[in-house]
């Protein structure tokens, strides 16, 4: 049974993710509901630390208690807890910085980030979401997953984030294919000019895909030959040991296909 107060008040946690500030106003156009049951919605949230109102423009934003939740889905997410020390071995293998990430509906979360070893200045990413269709870790997941939700991923909305975003499904439905053939995808200058990543898919203890490790960095460095061969070798080891670790080739489990 859905509870629509708590559906109402999760689709007023997303407009302010996809936009900082907004009004009673504006979140009642947006949920489809009057301003009274939205004013409504928000004191709730606010009394409990989810939203904050500016005390200037009387809009609204998240709440530092969305940090919180946050932080304790990341410590407590098997996956990232068990790929902190693959990652800093990928990193320190191939010199590149190294992302995990789960698949949450349209979206890749990246749940762990080891920095690249030596370099200037980085930004840390863990938290950070982009379209699934945009990053390398995204097509790995959607590639090794179940046919309805490959299905389900490719009829979906698919973001672009440069003009190198590959948004038409035909295309995809090839790269994911050749994922599945090779065991690990790639993208090139799709979510950021300039960068590119290789990404293989993560099984767990049941044989399902709980995500991905990947490769993030310049696209000179990545997918230029030899290094790109190099690079694809070191993250589908990577990702065939932390599957191990997840007890993906225990018995009973199906053994994944890379």
């Amino acid at each position: 049974m859905v509870v629509e107060s708590v559906k109402r008040a999760v689709h007023i946690l997303r407009e302010l993710t996809a936009e900082p500030r907004l009004g009673v106003t504006e979140l009642a156009d947006r949920v489809g509901v009057s301003k009274s049951a939205v004013h409504g919605l928000l004191r709730t949230l606010e009394s409990e630390g989810l939203v904050g109102q500016d005390q200037e423009t009387g809009k609204y934003r998240l709440g530092p208690a969305l940090v919180t939740f946050g932080n304790a889905y990341l410590d407590m997410h098997e996956l990232r807890t068990r790929s902190v020390t693959w990652s800093e071995l990928l990193a320190s293998r191939t010199g590149e910085a190294v992302w995990v990430g789960v698949l949450v509906r349209d979206e890749v979360m990246v749940v762990h980030h080891a920095l690249r070893p030596a370099g200037g200045v980085q930004a840390m990413e863990t938290g950070a979401t982009l379209p699934w269709n945009a990053s390398a870790l995204g097509k790995a997941i959607v590639a090794s997953s179940a046919p309805e939700l490959r299905e389900r991923a490719l009829a979906g909305p698919l973001g672009m984030l440069t003009g190198r975003t590959v948004t038409d499904p035909a295309e995809l439905s090839a790269q994911l294919e050749r994922a599945q053939e090779v065991g690990y995808a790639v993208e090139s200058q799709e979510a950021t000019l300039g960068d590119a990543g290789i990404a293989a898919p993560v099984f767990d203890r049941c044989g399902a895909v709980a995500g991905a490790i990947g490769l993030v960095g310049p696209v000179e460095r990545l997918l230029a030959e030899p290094a790109r061969e190099a690079h694809a070798i070191a993250t589908r080891e990577t990702a065939r040991n932390l599957s191990r670790e997840l007890g993906a080739f225990r018995v009973g489990g199906r053994k994944p296909s890379f």
